[in-house]
């Protein structure tokens, strides 16, 4: 048997040894060359590779560089920054620094300090399902919290960055919060506002994945997963759904079980329902106004007719 009919065989063993040499190599072999070693063509690769794992062989790689980088940036496990780089793979400091902040959300020295001189800017103010907190770095919004207790939600904000410096929003940042609340009273408007998602390359996609379903409509965890290439992947798929740091804006409230009941929701079940009821008004009311106008419309006339 040849390489490529071995491969085809077992594919999981093929995506396995891809995913070896991803991880050990400095730098990470590209698709061309994992392809030639597999017995592959890039496309027959790339297409094999993103259906076992949900990610193109690089993403996969930066995705596992990054999950290395944070573990060697925390506390104890390193001697530097600089260490911690080399530990985690870098063979160059470069390519280390050009890729550290996308990776991480801030420089790799506030990181391993826990997120130290980080500045997060926060409040707390009361929407129509209860109190909402709304916190922002200087790159966005990295934080929008439900709950019924703001104290509570003030807590929880702590506990993600305990070493940032968490400063209550000014006046200018009432703005922030005001674009927030009127998101979850009118979801159908969008927030005109940058995000500052932080969570890994898998989470981020499925994230982007969530803010492409419209307002109004729903999907199941299998459908989501499908769309994103990975017809097997509908648990590792809920679990980047769950790991959602930004409510309503990032809508993973918009995404059901398979028989289309509402399932758990991190900021509680009956605040998805309240969600999904109202977003489907909204888009009910504004495909009747639709209507309305098109039947209010003159018949357009033939060119010479009077």
């Amino acid at each position: 048997m040849n390489q490529a009919s071995d491969a085809t065989a077992n594919p999981a063993a093929l995506v396995a040894r891809c995913c070896r040499w991803l991880e050990t190599e400095e730098p990470p072999p590209a698709l061309g060359a994992l392809a030639e070693r597999s017995g592959l063509s890039p496309w027959q690769l790339h297409r094999l590779f993103k259906q076992a794992t949900g990610l193109t062989p690089k993403a996969y790689a930066k995705a596992h560089r990054a999950h290395a980088l944070r573990a060697a940036l925390q506390p104890g496990q390193s001697d530097s920054v600089t260490d911690a780089a080399y530990s985690s793979g870098y063979a160059a400091s470069s390519s280390f620094y050009r890729d550290a902040g996308a990776m991480l959300g801030m420089a790799p020295g506030d990181y391993r300090r826990g997120g130290m001189r980080q500045t997060i800017r926060f409040a707390v103010a009361e929407c129509t399902l209860g109190s909402i907190l709304v916190a922002s770095t200087e790159r966005g919004v990295c934080c929008v919290l439900l709950g019924d207790d703001a104290e509570a939600l003030v807590q929880d904000l702590q506990q993600r960055f305990p070493l940032a410096e968490l400063v209550g929003g000014d006046a200018g940042f009432e703005h922030t919060v005001a674009q927030v609340v009127a998101l979850v009273e009118q979801p159908r408007r969008g927030l005109a506002l940058p995000l500052d998602v932080q969570g890994t390359v898998f989470q981020q996609r499925v994230w982007q994945a969530l803010c492409a379903i419209p307002a109004g409509q729903t999907l199941s965890y299998s459908e989501l997963a499908l769309r994103l290439g990975m017809p097997t992947g509908a648990r590792a798929v809920a679990s980047a759904v769950a790991a959602n740091p930004i409510a309503v804006a990032v809508p993973c409230h918009r995404v059901v079980r398979n028989d289309g009941s509402i399932s758990g929701y991190r900021w509680g079940v009956e605040r998805k329902r309240a969600l999904l009821l109202r977003e489907a008004r909204q888009a009910q009311e504004a495909a009747g106004r639709e209507t309305g106008r098109e039947s209010g419309r003159a018949p357009l006339r033939q060119a010479g007719k009077a």
